[in-house]
């Protein structure tokens, strides 16, 4: 049997290049009060994102929404959803399906930082968390529910009054990212657990078959609003890659860190273990670093998180459990200390800087091993990019102080091993520095 593709009969909107300067949150239909907590917010102008979906989110439409990352995409959907509760006032009004536990409670600082003055109460539903206090929180029947999609299909299941048969408004984030990490059972469950009558919106940077495949099922008619038609990356973010042979990767990221002192660092690796590990070495080493990944609990991975955006920690390590959505306006240098496995991972992990028009640099570490998942990310951003200049005698003059940091790091995650074993707790490392007090000893000789 052959279905005829959505993409045939669904109305598309190209956003044009020229710039329109007169357009303001007023102009798209947004009401005072809303317009207003945007000033609050430093909104000047909406971005093309927003003047897009906006309007057509006002007047009742589902969406289909493909921006790149950092271009807007909450503020697309959390404006019209507050001024449709704005006319109808209804407990449990919508839910913001997201992939990550950080994204979630980012998103509902929006809508909470959006909606203080008209009494929006909003819930973050995730994985981590106490299931008991969350119970309570739905009791109370909150106007959002943002969550992961995992947690809420539990409390779907097994909250007692919980419910969302009166549901008015769905957005699936990141739906591109939901659907890789495996949630497409949940999101089917949820889907059959909510009205068909609702408004539905389906954001994603990436538009896959997966995502085609879920957009069939849950949307009724959408308008697609694609304000870029290819991979691509802002324009005002500065790219570069540097070939290493593999075992000088922590002497090269010392070396870059200390050439660009002052600036903010978001650095990306593979694993758990490698952040855990960078930040350790970086911290023997006198630099300000903190780990955020998978296996921290949630209380230190938002405490990681709110060290980095209050400028306490100008280095932070992460894996692909921050490259999506995370909103920190500060991060001036992004650096692929780990090549990402998959080239849309990329995109992502680099529009982490060069965030709303700002500048930003991105250093990719390709190794010997890593020259094809490198040639593939040129093709997917169809650019070529230049060779970050070192200066290999300076790199190598710092080679026995960060031999003795790892060696000192690599004590230190045996005590990290040990203490996990004994306490059952998820060190985010910042207290397991002992070897530290050593060093400074050394140093004051």
């Amino acid at each position: 049997m052959t279905t005829k593709s959505d993409s045939d009969s669904e109305p598309e909107i190209e956003n044009s290049d020229s710039e329109e300067k007169d357009v303001t949150f007023k102009s798209l239909g947004i009401v005072d009060v809303l317009c207003e907590a945007c000033e609050n917010l430093k909104w000047k102008k909406p971005t093309k994102i927003q003047r897009e979906a906006i309007p057509i989110a006002l007047s009742g439409k589902d969406i289909i929404g493909l921006a790149e990352t950092g271009s807007g995409k909450t503020g697309a959907f959390a404006l019209p959803i507050l001024q449709s509760l704005l006319d109808n006032p209804q407990k449990l009004f919508a839910l913001i399906l997201t992939p990550t536990r950080e994204l979630a409670f980012q998103i509902s600082e929006q809508f909470v930082a959006l909606g203080t003055s008209i009494g929006v109460k909003t819930a973050v539903i995730v994985g981590g968390m106490d299931s008991m206090s969350q119970a309570m929180m739905l009791a109370k029947k909150p106007h959002i529910i943002v969550a992961t999609p995992g947690r809420l299909l539990d409390h779907l299941e097994n909250t007692k009054g919980f419910s969302l048969s009166n549901l008015k408004y769905l957005v699936m984030d990141e739906a591109d990212r939901i659907l890789n990490m495996d949630f497409g059972k949940e999101i089917d469950k949820i889907l059959k657990s909510i009205p068909r009558q609702r408004r539905t919106c389906l954001y994603s940077a990436t538009m896959t078959q997966k995502v085609h495949k879920l957009q069939r099922a849950s949307l009724v008619d959408p308008v697609k609003v694609q304000v870029s038609s290819k991979y691509q990356t802002v324009e005002k973010l500065q790219q570069y890659y540097l070939f290493i042979p593999v075992k000088y990767k922590d002497v090269y990221l010392v070396y870059i860190l200390n050439e660009l002192a002052g600036n903010s660092f978001m650095i990306f690796c593979s694993t758990c273990a490698t952040t855990q590990r960078i930040a350790l070495l970086l911290r023997n080493l006198g630099f300000t670093a903190v780990p955020l990944n998978g296996q921290m609990n949630q209380a230190k991975r938002l405490g990681a998180l709110n060290k980095f955006k209050s400028k306490s920690r100008s280095i932070i390590m992460a894996t692909d459990v921050a490259s999506r959505g995370l909103d920190i306006p500060h991060v001036d240098v992004v650096i692929n200390f780990d090549i990402p496995t998959h080239s849309k991972d990329y995109i992502h992990r680099v529009g982490r800087t060069a965030r709303a028009g700002r500048s930003g640099k991105a250093i990719t570490f390709v190794s010997q091993y890593d020259v094809e998942l490198y040639q593939r990310i040129e093709h997917l951003i169809s650019k070529k990019l230049p060779l970050y200049k070192t200066e290999e005698e300076e790199v190598m003059v710092l080679m026995e102080r960060v031999s003795e940091a790892q060696r000192l790091a690599k004590l230190d995650m045996a005590d990290l091993g040990k203490k996990r074993k004994s306490k059952g707790d998820n060190d985010d490392t910042e207290d397991s520095v002992g070897v530290r007090k050593k060093m400074k000893k050394k140093n004051k000789r």
